[in-house]
């Protein structure tokens, strides 16, 4: 049995938009705003610089995937390019990543449903935990059910993501076109804060690529997209530009609502928000967000499974993680990663396993900037449907390792 190509550009979109808005979007600005040193104007720099670079980047690993296009590409590309020992090695690490970012927007799902019930205290751990565990097995059984049952689960999914990010977006900014002195004041002498060192600018640009993890989910399951080689490209320029400047202006209406020092000790920055600006809905976009972010963890379970499935076909992983069930879903490192991910929600320190899997996930992409370089040199004659500028290559590679 073989997976199916059954994935065609709309549902492609749908999957793209909902694994990048996901929890990072809800969690990160805390922890940009607290190594920007507070300072407003480097806050929003830091986000337009993750958007271009995570834009650029993920438009150099379409060519990846449109050049081998099946599902675990990653994996496979690095093998093929710099040996089995770095795609080996690169298994291992996303062996751990992908439960880690799942443990994480687990914890923050929890976070997001319980806290409305303690408004004045923080959320017992205890039942946040709990709460995660199950959220996270249910998202594993429907992950059973195939790639279709998970796309059409996205499209229903995305509109309500749409709908509070939208609605997050628009306040701010009709808040700010009304010139409220407390909305516009803090802008005014955004300049004037402290500017953070090179060491915090790293730190604050972890915690904001967070944000747009997941741009690669195409790419894992290239195998599995209807004509890959022209929906890929398509659905990255159509999608990630589009999450850049939302990113950008929901970061704007949470400033012109909270303080930067509210927003930092918030562990629930969007409910914070709510309460400030209409308290009797604090509910109602905690669990808008969480039924969101639930979305992402879907996503995430799919890709990581490919990655194991695809390793498993290679010879580097147990061949029972390549078996199929009637959905022609990997069931086994479906229920592999769930397990992983169920031990990691004992460690809900969300800020230092964000800067965690954030670090491995961009050495990861600088490995695959360097594979594609060298295997241009090896096989240029190799079929490449889609094909990135070869400077820009090197400029990404320079820019990922600084």
């Amino acid at each position: 049995m073989q997976l199916l190509r059954s994935i065609g550009f709309f549902h492609g979109n749908i999957l793209l938009f909902c694994v990048t808005t996901g929890a990072g979007i809800f969690v990160s600005p805390k922890g940009v705003l607290k190594y920007s040193s507070l300072n407003i104007a480097v806050s929003l720099s830091i986000w337009a610089a993750c958007a271009v670079l995570t834009i650029i980047s993920a438009l150099s690993l379409a060519e990846l995937g449109t050049t081998f296009p099946r599902s675990g590409a990653p994996y496979y590309f690095l093998r093929r390019s710099l040996g089995s020992s770095v795609a080996f090695l690169s298994l291992w690490i996303k062996f751990f990543i992908y439960p880690l970012g799942i443990a994480t927007q687990s914890l923050i799902i929890s976070t997001y449903i319980i806290q409305p019930f303690y408004t004045r205290c923080p959320a017992p751990e205890l039942p946040k935990k709990c709460l995660a565990l199950a959220i996270l097995w249910s998202l594993g059984l429907l992950n059973t059910r195939g790639v279709l049952t998970v796309a059409w689960f996205q499209t229903i999914s995305v509109l309500m993501k749409i709908t509070i990010l939208c609605f997050i977006s628009l306040t701010g900014i009709v808040l700010l076109g009304t010139g409220k002195k407390e909305n516009v004041a803090k802008f005014e002498n955004s300049f004037d804060a402290e500017l953070p060192g090179a060491s915090q600018i790293a730190e604050a640009l972890l915690q904001g690529l967070f944000a747009y993890s997941g741009t690669s989910i195409l790419i894992n399951i290239a195998g599995e997209i209807k004509n890959p080689g022209e929906n890929i490209p398509k659905a990255l320029i159509t999608v990630l530009p589009m999450v850049a400047v939302v990113y950008i202006l929901v970061n704007i209406s949470y400033l012109a609502v909270l303080t930067p020092q509210e927003i930092i000790s918030a562990d629930a920055v969007a409910v914070t928000w709510m309460d400030k600006v209409i308290p009797s809905m604090q509910w109602v976009i905690s669990f808008g967000i969480s039924t969101s972010i639930v979305s992402n963890i879907c996503c995430t379970v799919l890709s990581a499974s490919r990655l194991f499935y695809t390793a498993s076909q290679e010879g580097q992983l147990p061949l029972i993680f390549s078996m199929l069930n009637n959905y022609f879903s990997p069931t086994v490192a479906i229920t592999q990663i769930i397990i992983l991910a169920s031990c990691l929600i004992i460690a809900s320190d969300l800020i230092n396993l964000i800067k965690y899997s954030g670090l491995a996930t961009w050495v990861l992409r600088g490995l695959y900037m360097i594979g594609l370089l060298k295997l241009r040199y090896q096989e240029p004659n190799l079929p490449r449907p889609y094909k990135v500028n070869q400077d820009k290559n090197v400029n990404i590679n320079f820019l990922l390792y600084f």
